[in-house]
């Protein structure tokens, strides 16, 4: 079985995060924007350790054996707390997997209900059709989503 660890974004380093932020196959699935930089990752990472320090958030790296595989975590959207999970697609078998684990931490930080946002391109998944309480589109940051409502059991 491969070893998942979810460790803080500032021990990753911030050009192996922009390569894996910029693939094509990762990008066609994130609202649109300028490929990252260095620097633009770095402020990124800021931004997201700030975000995962809040009450009710927390924001991880992923590492699968040892190397860096993604990001995923908990973070507040404005209307509720959204889980985010973005992984290279070599490892996208094991999204199921870390969204065990990411589910596993909104109940240990008390949610009641989370919302997983996926970009219009994705395709609709059954078995997230199934657990959800409602299923909608929404548009956020220009872009159209298909919004899953997943009670935290």
């Amino acid at each position: 079985m491969r070893r998942l660890e979810y460790i803080r974004l500032d021990r990753v380093d911030a050009a192996e995060l922009a390569v894996l932020l910029n693939g094509e196959r990762i990008r066609e699935h994130l609202t649109g924007h300028e490929l990252f930089t260095v620097d633009r990752v770095k402020h990124w990472i800021r931004t997201k350790i700030e975000e995962g320090s809040r009450q009710g958030c927390k924001v991880r790296a992923l590492l699968v054996d040892g190397r860096l595989a993604g990001w995923c975590g908990i973070q507040f959207d404005g209307n509720g707390y959204e889980i985010a999970i973005v992984i290279d697609e070599n490892q996208w078998g094991l999204g199921p997997r870390i969204f065990r684990d990411v589910m596993g931490w909104a109940r240990v930080l008390g949610h009641e209900k989370v919302f997983l946002h996926l970009l219009h391109t994705r395709p609709e998944y059954r078995f997230l059709r199934r657990i959800a309480r409602k299923v909608y589109t929404t548009e956020l940051l220009g872009d159209r989503y298909t919004t899953y409502e997943l009670m935290v059991v």
